[in-house]
């Protein structure tokens, strides 16, 4: 009998030892499982924690975006007030001054400022170029495209520095030019520009079109290098 009880004895023991071996190993599993989702949930945390600085860094971007572009839109239309100011006098047929883009575009009439086929700018128009150069010289954030227009009626007399409308209307923007810094804007701040008939406001298949197409516009841009800092640094 008792040989029997400690045969039962020592089974009851091995079967005691080979459970506790699988319950251990799987306490050792739920430990490692769990250590896996500690794991997993701090760098969830962490990854939270840097969304949340990056989107706070972004929403910081796009306001000071917001506000340059708010102060930019506030130069512009400044400026278009001051240049429409200066050009006051000058009849409305002659030009116009508007916002577009983000830019001040002075469009001055042909009638204004030359006579026909000609590149020297008539002394009405040297008043309106002055007065305007008057008004923006001592604006060093702006730059300054001049750009001359023409219809598609070919130039009636040709020459050697002159045979077509993209010449004309070349021409015309540099005459325009150097009126506008022998007035006082710094020549560094300007670019000449020809369109000839390229870029029509209009059809030019009536007189009224054509006298609309010849044209002159002075197109005045804000410098953008704050915007550009930001965009870059982004």
């Amino acid at each position: 009998i008792s040989q029997q009880k400690n045969e039962q004895l020592q089974t009851y023991y091995d079967e005691m030892v080979k459970n506790s071996g699988k319950l251990n190993k799987n306490l050792a599993e739920k430990q490692k499982q769990l250590m896996e989702l500690e794991i997993s949930m701090e760098l969830a945390r962490k990854r939270n924690e840097e969304l949340s600085t990056s989107l706070e860094e972004r929403e910081k971007k796009v306001m000071e975006l917001e506000t340059i572009l708010a102060e930019k839109d506030k130069a512009v239309q400044d400026l278009k007030n001051l240049v429409s100011n200066a050009l006051l006098n000058f009849a409305e047929n002659d030009l116009s001054v508007e916002v577009r883009n983000g830019k001040v575009y002075v469009s001055l009439s042909e009638q204004l400022l030359f006579k026909s086929g000609s590149i020297t700018v008539d002394p009405k128009g040297v008043t309106a170029l002055k007065k305007l150069a008057e008004a923006i010289k001592n604006n060093e954030d702006i730059n300054i495209m001049v750009e001359g227009h023409t219809d598609d009626v070919p130039v009636s007399k040709t020459s050697q520095y002159m045979k077509n409308n993209w010449d004309l209307s070349v021409m015309r923007a540099t005459s325009i030019v150097k009126i506008i810094t022998e007035a006082g804007v710094a020549p560094e701040r300007i670019t000449a520009a020809g369109r000839g008939e390229f870029q029509p406001v209009t059809n030019n298949e009536t007189a009224e079109g054509r006298k609309s197409n010849r044209r002159t516009e002075i197109i005045l841009t804000p410098k953008l290098d704050e915007l550009f800092q930001i965009l870059q640094s982004n």
